[in-house]
């Protein structure tokens, strides 16, 4: 399977937290599981750790490196994800969330999440 991480969820399975649900845990861990993490999930970090927000533990530069350790694949944003953001229903606001959902749509990939807005777009998304 090939699951695309949202920004929390990724960044709970590096820093080893107590949020990442055990669910989540064995489908990152399985044999069977592609992990992905989108440049936009890096770009969410970098701004966000910059602006001291509590919720970004790391920096940019330390998730990508520990997604890079953790063998996580990583996605690009394309100018196909950008345009599939205006067909999703405005259930989410969230630039990162949406340019996700996007991505996850269009590849196709699985998309795991925490947030219960996000898990509205698809039941290919996986919310936990």
């Amino acid at each position: 399977m090939n699951l695309l991480l949202d920004t929390h969820i990724a960044l709970w399975a590096i820093t080893d937290s107590p949020k990442l649900p055990q669910k989540a845990r064995e489908l990152i861990q399985s044999a069977k599981t592609t992990v992905w993490i989108s440049t936009a999930s890096i770009w969410e970090i970098a701004i966000k750790h910059s602006l001291g927000r509590g919720d970004m533990p790391v920096s940019s530069q330390e998730a990508l490196r520990y997604f890079q350790e953790s063998g996580y694949q990583f996605i690009a944003i394309e100018a196909e994800h950008a345009v599939a953001v205006a067909d999703l229903h405005a259930h989410h606001q969230d630039p990162f969330d949406r340019i996700l959902v996007a991505q996850a749509l269009v590849e196709p990939m699985r998309l795991m999440t925490h947030d219960p807005l996000v898990a509205l777009y698809s039941d290919t998304i996986i919310k936990v």
